[in-house]
């Protein structure tokens, strides 16, 4: 059976906006730094790598509130944001 993965356009496209709503969270933003272990100058490196976007969607998903919010600003729904992740991390 074939493995199901995101599309690059896709994860590119909602790691943005998770990055997005970091970027005008100044709280959320030092929670996933303190969390992922991102300084500031490895969180510049670190943008548009696919382990980073990784890492994002891993954050959203894992956090709920922040989640529904990133959702709610940026137009995408949690269900697709969910599916996205679910293809990502196919065993749970």
């Amino acid at each position: 059976m074939q493995q199901q993965t995101a599309e690059p356009a896709e994860l590119e496209a909602v790691a943005d906006a998770c990055l997005g709503y970091l970027a005008g969270s100044p709280e959320e933003l030092a929670r996933f730094m303190q969390i992922s272990g991102y300084s500031p100058e490895g969180l510049r490196s670190a943008v548009g790598s696919r382990a980073f976007a990784l890492g994002l969607i891993d954050y959203f998903a894992a956090n709920e509130p922040a989640l529904v919010a990133m959702c709610a600003n940026s137009g995408i729904s949690v269900e697709r944001f969910m599916r996205l992740w679910v293809r990502l991390n196919p065993t749970g």
